[in-house]
């Protein structure tokens, strides 16, 4: 056992007792405890809320790990009337200080209040920890576990309470092994040789959680025995540890030099810890400096860092000299921890009950004017029990800085939760402390334990859905990365190492984990694109309808009879056919229709083209001829006209058989084109028939543009080359337009484009040709006559 020394860090109106129970070669962790100490101090006489103009001090005294010295240590504290404090005396001490506040654990069965009535806990009784672990066991559904508990009577209240419990639950105890009591490191080989049957019935069970009960010294024997048996001829423990708030691994003095591995994994029920705010940052600030005022910092700043202070006694050549600018922040938290733990916390907790308890017995004395003008409580007639911490203790309630609610229950414990912590021991001795769930012993039976998730063991994170391993370069194989998967490959499982397609009626959803159908896509007749095609085709149907009745209700009128009424008739019934070749290719395809909508809509358009053809070579002709009257040039342009129409006619429907014979058109399913959906279309069988088809028709426009624009000057009354020129020039604008806009668009829009050219060079050809006729026709009808037409003849 190493000796340690104390020292007076700081002195002011009140002593405070810090019961040490370690060796000094574990100062670094437990200086934590003193850095907590420090900093509530600090807080407090900064803080002008709480005990104003009075200043609190603390001393430190070391109870050597030894019960004699701890008696000792506590008479001193008591016998403390003979200091004093600049301008103040403090007469009654040892009555303030006759309280006991413990930061750590205790005697379960203590709760009498007999003979301790002025002892309170900083932490929830830890027979509540009890009723937690068998939650967790249920949780995890572990019913064969294994006992250890140290030999002493605290260990077996454990065993005469935990055995029953698990029965009760229909858990079963593989074993129960106690380990006897260590009180010094000298004595763990010692015990261990002694143990050595006991510990073999671990390693040899078949049990793989084993719950542990005691303070973390007296499992130092079981600690090194796990270490060397590493180098034995031992199988792997494979063992889960359950250990209670007694046990804080990183206690263990000789943990900086052992391999901790085997303890990974490990979940304790942890004293709840918080971090209050500006405990970082005032850590950051401690330096070896400090040694008038910090007897500890000396022996804890060379023990962390393994170096010597040049002013230290005992400095040796062969390690190195401390700098004093090494950082805390630096070390393992296996050796210090930056952020507060639960021991910690309690202590920072405790201080700030001390000082609230004493700004309450301040204000109200302050009220009965009993502590005025800095007099003195003891010169007062006042009874002992009103200025009592005890009478102020048991109703102390208040949120600290971290923000969580501090106050005691009837028998003097701490209400508060148990933190269940998953202890993680890293291949190059680093540690973590991972938060996995809570216990609250105040909540109602059965939602005691709140688990976040199982506890892991892994090089690293899991790969989620969505993600592939990827191996790590120079790694080995349980260390890799995770990479997202490729466009339309799925993984719907936790670390898969290949991403995997879907068939081809589904596609991935956003997060790429699952495969969801392709959803069914055509230019339907109930959707937006599909109704508006559909009103646009119908309206100039009618259209179309009105006009040719128009024309046939004015068909002995000069200008219906101007321009070979036939062939109007046959233009305009082409059109309203054209128009309504286009209902055919909106809904879902099928055999029929497929067949029917590019051959009906190709023939009906080469009729139209060959009736404006044989329009504008009429015209032509007629002004050829040498005689505008003549019989030759009537007999010539009648049947010109007809033929020129017919013979157009049977080409594309020729070429359209031809199709129908060879590669005929056909519903098909396209699910590659968009990642999403199932084209529903129509596989027009051969591509070079559609464009033969398609080319024809733009032949027929430019040879009809040709003409129009050749005879869009001849002086003929209502000469309708002009009107025709244009009406081509629409057409090819259309077309070639439409030709670019095809070949980029996919599924439904695709039909909708081609629905959309029919429309726009139908009612192209329509409103140029026969828009300027319908408007004398209808609202200018003093023109429609011959006289009219003679005159602008000439």
């Amino acid at each position: 056992h190493f000796s340690c020394y104390w020292r007076n860090i700081h002195s002011n109106a009140l002593t405070f007792f810090y019961l040490t129970q370690v060796s000094c070669f574990s100062v670094s962790k437990i200086y934590q405890h003193v850095m907590a100490l420090a900093f509530a101090v600090k807080e407090i006489n900064e803080n002008p809320q709480i005990l104003p103009n009075i200043s609190l001090g603390f001393h430190i005294l070391n109870s050597y790990y030894s019960a004699k010295m701890t008696f000792k240590a506590t008479l001193n504290l008591l016998s403390t009337q003979h200091r004093f404090v600049p301008n103040y005396k403090f007469l009654i001490t040892a009555l303030l200080i006759s309280m006991q506040i413990t930061y750590g654990s205790f005697l379960q069965g203590h709760r009498g209040n007999t003979l301790f009535p002025y002892l309170y806990q900083m932490v929830p009784n830890e027979v509540l920890q009890y009723m937690g672990v068998v939650r967790q066991l249920q949780h995890f559904r572990w019913t064969w576990i294994g006992l250890l508990a140290v030999d002493d009577d605290k260990g077996q209240r454990f065993l005469q309470t935990m055995v029953p419990l698990l029965s009760q639950h229909h858990i079963c105890d593989a074993f129960i092994v106690r380990i006897p009591k260590l009180d010094y490191m000298e004595e763990a080989i010692e015990v261990m040789l002694q143990q050595w049957k006991s510990y073999n019935t671990v390693f040899e069970s078949k049990a793989s959680v084993v719950f542990v009960y005691g303070e973390a010294p007296s499992f130092q024997s079981l600690t090194l025995l796990l270490f060397l048996v590493r180098f034995l001829d031992v199988l792997p423990l494979g063992k889960i540890w359950i250990v209670t708030s007694h046990w804080d691994f990183a206690i263990v003095p000789l943990q900086r030099i052992w391999d901790m591995q085997t303890f990974h994994g490990a979940i304790s029920f942890s004293v709840h810890s918080n971090q209050p705010l500006g405990f970082q940052k005032f850590a950051q600030t401690i330096s070896p400096s400090w040694e008038k005022e910090d007897g500890f910092i000396q022996d804890f700043w060379q023990n962390a860092f393994n170096c010597f202070l040049k002013l230290s006694d005992g400095w040796e050549e062969s390690k190195e000299i401390c700098s004093g600018n090494e950082k805390l922040e630096s070390l393992p938290e296996t050796f210090f921890e930056m952020n507060m733990t639960g021991h910690s916390y309690n202590v920072y907790n405790a201080l700030y009950i001390i000082a609230h308890a004493l700004h309450a017995i301040y204000e109200n004395g302050s009220k009965h004017g009993r502590l005025g003008k800095r007099e003195c409580l003891a010169c007062q007639n006042v009874q002992p029990w009103q200025v009592s911490l005890h009478h102020f203790l048991r109703s102390i309630s208040f949120n600290n800085i971290a923000g969580d609610t501090v106050h005691f229950n009837e028998h003097g414990e701490l209400v508060a939760e148990f933190d269940v912590t998953n202890w993680l021991i890293f291949p190059n001795g680093s540690m973590a402390r991972v938060k996995v769930g809570r216990l609250d012993p105040q909540a109602t039976a059965g939602q005691e334990l709140t688990i976040d998730g199982v506890p892991i063991s892994k090089c690293n994170d899991h790969c989620y859905p969505g993600y592939s391993r990827k191996k790590k370069e120079q790694e080995k194989f349980c260390c890799y990365d995770c990479a997202p998967c490729p466009e339309s490959m799925i993984s719907h499982l936790k670390d898969m190492d290949a991403c995997i397609k879907c068939l081809d009626d589904q596609y991935p959803n956003k997060q790429q984990s699952q495969c969801v159908p392709k959803i069914l896509s055509f230019l339907s007749n109930i959707e937006a694109l599909g109704i508006t095609l559909t009103t646009l085709a119908i309206l100039f149907s009618f259209i179309t309808t009105w006009v040719l009745g128009t024309f046939l209700m004015h068909k002995d009128t000069p200008i219906v009879k101007a321009n070979n009424r036939s062939i109007t008739y046959i233009l305009l019934t082409s059109l309203l056919l054209c128009f309504l070749s286009t209902l055919l290719f909106i809904g879902q395809p099928g055999k029929l229709t497929c067949l029917l909508r590019q051959m009906v809509f190709s023939t009906v358009f080469s009729v139209a083209l060959s009736s404006i053809l044989a329009k504008t070579i009429t015209v032509l002709l007629a002004f050829v001829a040498t005689k505008p009257g003549s019989r030759v040039r009537k007999r010539m342009g009648k049947g010109l006209a007809n033929s020129i129409t017919l013979g157009g006619s049977l080409i594309q429907a020729a070429l359209c058989a031809l199709w129908l014979s060879t590669t005929p058109p056909f519903p098909d399913v396209d699910v590659h084109s968009l990642s999403d959906k199932i084209i529903l279309e129509c596989n027009e069988g051969s591509a070079s028939m559609l464009y033969c088809v398609l080319g024809y028709l733009g032949s027929l426009a430019i040879v009809s543009f040709t003409v129009a624009y050749l005879a869009r000057k001849l002086p003929d009354s209502f000469n309708e080359a002009k009107f025709i020129t244009f009406s081509m020039l629409v057409f090819c604008s259309v077309w070639l337009s439409f030709v670019p806009a095809y070949l980029s668009t996919k599924g439904k829009y695709v039909v909708a484009v081609e629905i959309f050219a029919i429309l726009s060079s139908s009612a192209g050809l329509l409103g140029c040709i026969f828009g300027p006729k319908c408007y004398i026709i209808v609202l200018r009808p003093e023109l429609n006559n011959r006289e009219h037409l003679i005159r602008k003849k000439n």
